[in-house]
């Protein structure tokens, strides 16, 4: 499969999106930016606020999906988090944060696969 990065990165956020709605999330925002950076999804889990990173790969060449969530990107997701509470005072969930990570691993000819890791960092 030689899908643009772009395309294969907005099919599996739309993905990710609705595996979380699915399972009870709350989706308040989806690729948010600032000048800083981009958050993929931003949801709401029982008074939790879930800032979630989705990463899709066709092959597991350069390893598994999630392993491209560094811990300086988990630090800048958290940084990301408090700027996006910050402008959104609309939604009010001043509860703990969540870093997800949904991994999705879609190769040739095959359906993809889906991981949702809770509480990464």
């Amino acid at each position: 499969m030689d899908l643009p990065t772009r395309v294969l990165g907005d099919y599996g956020e739309r993905l990710a999106a609705r595996y979380l709605a699915e399972h009870g999330l709350t989706i308040l925002d989806r690729n948010w930016r600032c000048v800083r950076g981009e958050i993929d999804i931003v949801a709401a889990d029982a008074g939790c606020l879930v800032v979630c990173e989705v990463k899709t790969r066709t092959s597991e060449a350069y390893g598994a999906p999630f392993e491209a969530v560094t811990w300086r990107k988990q630090r800048r997701l958290r940084r990301l988090a408090g700027l996006w509470r910050d402008a959104h005072p609309e939604h009010p969930v001043g509860g703990p944060l969540r870093i997800d990570v949904v991994s999705i691993l879609w190769a040739a000819g095959g359906r993809p696969r889906l991981q949702h890791l809770k509480g990464v960092c």
